[in-house]
Order: C-alpha cells, then sequence, then structure tokens
C-alpha cells in the first residue's frame, strides 16, 4: 500500500511541476514528499535510538533548511534569518535562472537530516527513490541539477550552523554525578542507565532567551512523612496504579514514547524501539496538514514551527530537570513503601521534575493551535504501527492534556511535574508564536 501512495502521489506532483516557474505548492497533494522525507527521518530516528532531546534536534535542522529553500516559491513568507539565534542569510538561488524549489527542499531536508542521524543508508535508499520521480519530470535543461545544487547549498548552510550550537561539545562534558543526597535522583530498573543528556540547557536555543527564561516553580521538597504534601503525592502515584483503568493503562502505553524499552527474560535481555515524544507531536503534525489540505509550503512551514518549539522545549525542560534533579517515583516507593512495586512504563533515566511529555506536548499543541485553530479535531493515528489503536482528541491541547497525565498514569511523575510542566510548555509555545514570524 504504501508503494502505491507514493506513486499516486507522484504522480500529482507532477502535474505541478511540470512548468518549472509556477508555484509547485497549490496542490496539497504536492505536500506528499515533505511528508514521505519526514516520516523516513522518524523511521531512522528510531532505528538508531535517539534521545528525546537529540531527537528534538534532527527534527529542527532538516525542517528549517526544507523551509528555507522552498519559500522562494513563495514571497509571502519569510526568511527565519534573523529570528533564529546566530542565523545568517542563507545563499540565494542564482538571478534569471530556473529552479524547481521542491527539489530543492526535499534534497536540503534530506541531506541535513542524514548529516545528523547514523544510519545514512536507510536516508540514501529515500532519496535514490525520490530523485528518481524528479528526474522523470519534463525539466527545462539544467534545472534538475542546479535545484539539487541549491538544496546542496542551502544544507551545508544550516549544518555550519547547527555545528556551533555546542552540541558537539556537550558529548565530551562530564556523566552525571550520582548523590547520595536524600530526594535526588538515581538510576532506575531495570538497567539502572546513567542520565542523559545532563548539559542539554547548554546548547544552543532556536527562539528562547536562555534555557532559564521559563523556569518552573521548584518541585515538592522530599519528605516522608505521612502527613507531608510529598508522602500525599507519592501515594497519588502509588494508587493511581493500584486503581488503575483499561483507559487509563490505554492512555499511558499510547503516549508512552519511549525510544528505548528493556526488557529481561532470564538470561536474555532485548529491546522495544519507538518513537520518541517529539516524532509523535511531528506525526500529529502531518496529520493536520493533510486533514487541512495544507499545501507542500504550508506543510513546510507547519514542521518548521513545530520542531523549533519541540527543540526549545526540551531545552527549557532538561534545564530545570538537572537544576532540582528530583528522585523517581520508583525508586521512592521501591525504596520506602513496595519494594516489589513496578510503574506501569518503564522509568526513563533522567531526573523527573518537569516532566517532558508535560512540556513539550503543550509547546507543539500551542504552535498546532496557533497554525491550525483551535477544536481542529483530529485522529491521531501514531501509534499503530507499534501495535496501539488510534486516539480521537478535539483539540491540540486536549492530546497535549492527555499527554501530560499519561505520565501519573505510568507510575513515572510526580503530579506538581505535570502541571508545573504545562504551565511550562505553555510559557514556551506562546513565546515562539508570538516571536516567530513566518509569513509577510
Amino acid at each position: 500500500m504504501r508503494k502505491v501512495s507514493i506513486i499516486i502521489a507522484t504522480l500529482l506532483f507532477f502535474a505541478g511541476c511540470r512548468q518549472v516557474n509556477e508555484n509547485y505548492a497549490e496542490d496539497a497533494q504536492q505536500a506528499e514528499w515533505t511528508h514521505q522525507s519526514m516520516k523516513r527521518l522518524t523511521d531512522v530516528i528510531v532505528h538508531d535510538i535517539f534521545s528525546p532531546p537529540v531527537a528534538s534536534r534532527i527534527y529542527a535542522y532538516p525542517s528549517i533548511a526544507a523551509y528555507e529553500a522552498l519559500r522562494h516559491d513563495h514571497p509571502e513568507y519569510t526568511s527565519l534569518t534573523g529570528q533564529l539565534h546566530d542565523f545568517s542569510p542563507i545563499p540565494q538561488p542564482e538571478a534569471g535562472q530556473e529552479y524547481c524549489f521542491p527539489l530543492a527542499s526535499v534534497h536540503a531536508l534530506l541531506k541535513t537530516g542524514k548529516a545528523l542521524i547514523f544510519s545514512e543508508d536507510k536516508i540514501e535508499a529515500f532519496e535514490e527513490e525520490a530523485y528518481a520521480n524528479f528526474k522523470a519530470l519534463q525539466m527545462p535543461s539544467g534545472v534538475y541539477e542546479r535545484s539539487l545544487a541549491y538544496g546542496a547549498a542551502v544544507s551545508d548552510h544550516i549544518l555550519a550552523w547547527a555545528d556551533k550550537d555546542n552540541y558537539k561539545q556537550t558529548r565530551t562534558f562530564p556523566k552525571y554525578s550520582i548523590t547520595e543526597e536524600e530526594g535526588r535522583w538515581k538510576p532506575t530498573p531495570p538497567d539502572y542507565m546513567d542520565a542523559i543528556e545532563p548539559h542539554w540547557n547548554k546548547i544552543r536555543p532556536f527562539v528562547l532567551q536562555s534555557p532559564e527564561q521559563f523556569t518552573p516553580p521548584p518541585p515538592t521538597p522530599f519528605d516522608m512523612k505521612e502527613d507531608s504534601k510529598f508522602y500525599e503525592e507519592l501515594i497519588e502515584v502509588y494508587e493511581a496504579l493500584a486503581d488503575d483503568t483499561d483507559e487509563r493503562t490505554e492512555i499511558a502505553k499510547f503516549w508512552d514514547c519511549n525510544p528505548y524499552v528493556s526488557h529481561h527474560k532470564g538470561h536474555v535481555m532485548f529491546a522495544t524501539k519507538k518513537i520518541t515524544p517529539g516524532g509523535h507531536w511531528i506525526n500529529i503534525t502531518r496529520t493536520a496538514a493533510e486533514q487541512a489540505n495544507s499545501d507542500m509550503m504550508q506543510s513546510t512551514a507547519a514542521y518548521a514551527q513545530v520542531a523549533i518549539a519541540l527543540a526549545d522545549a526540551f531545552i527549557s525542560c532538561w534545564d530545570e530537570k538537572y537544576r532540582s534533579k528530583l528522585i523517581r517515583p520508583e525508586t521512592v516507593i521501591n525504596t520506602h513503601l513496595d519494594e516489589d512495586w513496578m510503574p506501569l512504563l518503564q522509568t526513563p533515566p533522567f531526573p523527573e521534575h518537569t516532566s517532558g511529555h508535560s512540556v513539550i506536548s503543550r509547546a507543539a499543541a500551542i504552535t498546532l493551535t496557533d497554525i491550525y485553530g483551535d477544536n481542529f479535531a483530529f485522529v491521531d493515528s501514531t501509534e499503530v504501527e507499534y501495535g496501539l489503536p488510534p486516539r480521537s482528541f478535539t483539540s491540540f491541547l486536549q492530546a497535549s492534556e492527555e499527554a501530560a497525565v499519561s505520565r501519573l498514569y505510568g507510575g513515572i511523575h510526580y503530579r506538581p511535574a505535570i502541571d508545573y510542566g504545562v504551565e511550562q510548555g505553555e510559557k514556551v509555545g506562546k513565546y515562539i508564536v508570538e516571536k516567530l514570524k513566518i509569513e509577510k
């Protein structure tokens, strides 16, 4: 079925790309190559098991590259130059020459993405398929080669910019230091992995002025007295599973989005790979774009806006995680209440406060609401390929609220991490929507 859908989309794309100077994005179906390219990028992110923060970075730069290459067909769209930190003007198309900017956009996206992942061969296989179809177009002499070259130039510019965001430097920073201080995070079962990305707040934000710009309230102080606020929050997590319902279980599993779930059976260990939280919202972006019949330019702009919101939301959230360094419910419950207790979801390897799902989901939902409007009902089928049924939502904000509370149902977050996380994500999302100007 996938081959058939690609062929149909290609034929529709051809109809709008025969005359190289016309607007390529008049037919919504022409966005299919952008959607397919983003899906291939997601598949490789899952395959290569990138952590959620790193995955958000991988989505952001290719999305921006695709947008900057395509906007030359659409004078109503403005460059992100000067709107994103340290982003200088991209190379301009040669005056008086013809280009197929959809080809340049797809090439910029894939070339940029390929430089940020490990399994380059999986991107290259898709490139061969995509570019073979572009070659079949009746382009004037030199347009195909010129368009590829322009997409490559945009990608090179984006990658040079990405190279200065401090990511490579953070690869050499020291690991998180485990302490015996009461209430501080410790590695969790079953693998007791090191804390992931303890220096992510050193990554350059895209729009935020600083990682701590929207610092949330701190978590409730650790206190195991039975009349304490912390103990009350701990019991809520413990009883959320004890009072579990099928609906809560479905919600928790649907929004799990753990890229690496470890399984142990006797002496055998294996892992289940899943989509990241950011990847889930990138797919929701595709769902919304297709439902709204967004053309190629509109779809590409939506991906860029959502990817930027996700990336900055992760930076903001991780800044708080490694400031508060709060212990996870699983560790406290096993130590003080019930040594055999297990959360429904596998606890991810980083501190508890705030909830990453809460922050990034709200930021993405605010962005999508700004693009497609409130009360945009949709069916989210993201998890179908991972064996879970689709879920329906009346709006992006409702979906973000469910994503947030799913962490309580899964047994991996206290209530304040969820509530404060939603507030944090809302502030991040609204700030980016206010500051980022896409259309002139």
